[in-house]
């Protein structure tokens, strides 16, 4: 198993699907955890075994579509934990539907704030830290459907496409610094929420998130200190 010990890594969006996966692979691993949500009560229901562990912080009550908010969270984790090298971006939405002359403004900012903005805010608050370290490891979570866009898909699409270019941009700045950025993109994620969306499927093509965290784990861990600016396709067998 890859092995992230004594390493501080932060993960947005702890209390989705994807986001337990990867805290609880990370926790095997031996990471010190920031573990990131809006509600300070999901996140201790979560995680009932961390909520009064000195060694992990549950930081609930993070707007991370707002920057003062996720520059007070990267504060303190520097002053609890002395240092952060990793931060993960699994924190996001989807809509779809409507045709792009018929979707909603309202829709196109929404996708745009929680897909781009968030993971935006996080990026630009951490790389200082990680720069003055000489060190660290960025994953975003992107999508398959920011390389090929379906119809009905702009908004959700473009946004995911943007955390692509995104992550290339900060991997193009950052790699003779020490610090690796790369993306991962995923299929449709074997979700109980995807299940109930799409009941006639086959289950059996999607990937679990568990398989997910296992690439970003990798990702994270000093086996992949040779990768950088990657859009790595996670999709299961689709």
């Amino acid at each position: 198993m890859h092995t992230l010990e004594g390493k501080v890594a932060i993960v947005t969006g702890a209390n989705g699907n994807l986001g337990r996966a990867v805290a609880t692979a990370f926790h095997r691993a031996g990471a010190h955890l920031i573990l990131i949500d809006r509600s300070a009560d999901r996140l201790a229901a979560a995680y009932p075994d961390l909520a009064s562990s000195s060694d992990h912080w549950l930081a609930g009550g993070v707007d991370l579509s707002s920057a003062d908010s996720v520059d007070a969270m990267v504060a303190g984790a520097q002053e609890r934990f002395g240092r952060i090298d990793i931060l993960v971006n699994t924190v996001g939405g989807f809509r779809a539907g409507p045709a792009v002359h018929e979707e909603s403004l309202e829709t196109w900012d929404f996708m745009l704030s929680i897909n781009l903005r968030t993971t935006l805010n996080t990026c630009r608050a951490v790389a200082p830290v990680l720069l003055a370290q000489g060190a660290g490891r960025i994953v975003n979570v992107a999508a398959g459907a920011g390389l090929n866009a379906p119809a009905g898909f702009a908004a959700y699409s473009a946004s995911k496409a943007a955390v692509m270019r995104l992550t290339e941009s900060l991997s193009a700045e950052l790699k003779g610094k020490g610090i690796g950025a790369n993306s991962i993109l995923p299929g449709i994620i074997d979700t109980p929420q995807n299940r109930d969306a799409m009941p006639d499927a086959d289950f059996s093509t999607w990937v679990t998130p568990e398989a997910i965290a296992d690439v970003i784990l990798f990702l994270c861990s000093d086996a992949a200190r040779a990768i950088t600016g990657a859009a790595i396709p996670v999709t299961g067998r689709m």
